[in-house]
């Protein structure tokens, strides 16, 4: 079985943060504008406190993907360079 991608298991646990103190506060007979308003509170604070490993690690994968896409595209402009530069030293007949 395949592991849950990083970005979608920090996305599920920040989403689930929200969702329970919310759901719990609507039940309670909170305004919905005041639910709203503290669930996302606790669902930022939470997930400050208590996501640290799950977002270092999104971060960490978030920027080795960027890193591997910027590398081809060097390779690929390296590539180019020493065509043109190899088109330029040839003798012109």
């Amino acid at each position: 079985m395949k592991a849950v991608p990083v970005w979608l298991r920090y996305t599920l646990l920040r989403v689930l943060l929200f969702a329970a103190p919310l759901i719990v506060l609507l039940i309670a007979g909170v305004s919905p504008w005041i639910s709203v308003l503290v669930a996302a509170l606790f669902g930022f604070s939470a997930s400050l406190l208590f996501l640290r490993r799950q977002r270092e690690e999104f971060a960490s994968d978030l920027y080795a993907t960027r890193r591997r896409e910027t590398r081809t595209a060097r390779d690929d402009a390296d590539a180019e360079d020493g065509a043109v530069d190899a088109s330029e030293q040839r003798p012109s007949e």
